[in-house]
């Protein structure tokens, strides 16, 4: 009995052995899924899964009951020993901790400097604040150009003569300036100027007098435009770059009537400077290389087509009026390298008198409109400029290049030096 007793729990302890690694496999499988279980709701109670406390005895089982102790002592007595191990301990000295602060060889030399950085101040108060509506002085810059106008709210003329005038200044240009004669120089400085009749012009003119000219047109008549015979101006002989002193041309006219005594009768004059050739059928101002102030709408015309830019009011009849222009030497001296087209070489002005006071005025190399304005050219100094006087519809007129008759005189003008004028004194011009 107790030999079948012994072979029984051998054969039991074959079993057993056979089984283990199989019950191990098991066991792995089944704590990995109920561990996780296991840490997240702590130990399952039977009620949630009733089998735990069977499953755990089977496990037991197979594991048996392992002494807490292996030959006479606690597991506690194989705990780790203080401290690192042997291969990292120090073998001179006890280890230290480095010093705080860096090396002693360099106590400065990367501190950062004192204070908060420059862009931000100790204090929490803002920048001053820079009030930007304030204006500055716009006297020390220069005035903005004026504003041109696209027609004249008076006459206008037609499409096709100013294409044919542009056309012929196209064709030709202006002429060069030449070195005037000794007779013609001082014909010009006595007044001594004819007015020369295109053939446009319909009307009549006489000559009462030296240097006085005295016509009318037919009512209706076109545009025309009446040229002096010499020029007011030899840029050869009077430039202030080659005589050192200012120069200035001047001449009056006075309008007698408009119209003809005829109401509803369209009619105006214009007087200005041209430079030479200039389309007679077009009135100065209109084209290249001339200037004018009209006195149906009052406005000035530099080198423009269109509508022209305010300036007086309308000239009326009774009115003795007059154009002028001053050359000189400019103030500042060009900038270094700047090219011709940016600096004038000669300073003009331009001056309009009515019955003998001086009203207005501008600069001819004022600022202009780069999409509009046409420019200066023919007019700065470097060209001969003649008188001109544009005439449209009856008009009756007088014109005068001789100083003894004007109503401005230059002697009253403190700034205007006589020898500045193109005409001869008073005392050798008789009336």
């Amino acid at each position: 009995m107790s030999f079948g007793l012994s072979r029984l729990t051998h054969s039991g302890l074959l079993v057993k052995a056979a089984l283990a690694p199989v019950v191990r496999v098991i066991f792995t499988a089944v704590s990995s899924v109920l561990f996780p279980l296991h840490s997240h709701f702590g130990q399952l109670s039977p009620a949630v899964f009733p089998g735990q406390p069977v499953l755990m005895g089977f496990f037991k089982a197979f594991r048996g009951n392992r002494p807490e102790t292996v030959a006479g002592e606690s597991s506690q007595s194989f705990a780790p020993p203080p401290g690192p191990p042997p291969s990292h301990s120090p073998t001179s000295q006890e280890y230290h901790a480095p010093p705080s602060g860096p090396p002693p060889g360099h106590n400065n030399e990367y501190l950062p400097p004192p204070g908060p950085p420059p862009l931000h101040k100790a204090s929490d108060e803002p920048p001053p604040y820079h009030d930007w509506t304030v204006i500055p002085d716009t006297a020390l810059l220069p005035p903005p150009p004026s504003i041109g106008h696209e027609a004249s709210p008076a006459g206008n003329a037609s499409l096709s003569d100013a294409d044919r005038a542009h056309d012929w200044c196209r064709t030709y240009p202006l002429l060069r300036p030449h070195q005037p004669a000794a007779v013609h120089h001082d014909s010009v400085r006595n007044g001594n100027i004819e007015l020369i009749k295109p053939r446009e012009f319909q009307g009549t003119v006489s000559n009462p007098g030296l240097g006085c000219w005295k016509g009318s047109t037919i009512s209706g008549g076109r545009d025309a435009c009446l040229l002096g015979s010499l020029p007011c101006y030899f840029a050869l002989a009077d430039s202030p770059l080659i005589t050192g002193m200012k120069k200035t041309i001047y001449f009056e006219v006075k309008v007698l009537s408009y119209g003809g005594g005829r109401d509803g009768d369209a009619s105006s004059l214009a007087l200005g400077f041209c430079a030479l050739p200039y389309p007679t059928w077009r009135m100065p101002g209109w084209e290249r290389g001339s200037l004018a102030v009209h006195g149906d709408d009052g406005r000035r015309y530099v080198n423009d087509t269109w509508g022209g830019k305010d300036f007086t009011k309308a000239i009326r009849a009774g009115q003795m009026v007059g154009l002028g222009m001053n050359f000189s030497v400019p103030d500042m001296p060009p900038d270094y390298g700047s090219s011709p087209a940016q600096t004038a070489s000669i300073k003009v002005d331009v001056f309009f008198t009515r019955d003998g006071i001086r009203e207005s005025g501008w600069s001819l190399h004022e600022e202009l409109d780069a999409q509009n304005d046409l420019g200066v050219d023919g007019l700065d100094g470097q060209f001969d400029l003649y008188a001109a006087i544009g005439l449209f519809g009856g008009v009756e007129f007088e014109v005068n290049f001789n100083r003894t008759r004007w109503l401005w005189q230059p002697s009253s003008q403190p700034k205007f030096a006589d020898r500045e004028i193109s005409a001869h004194s008073e005392s050798n011009n008789p009336k």
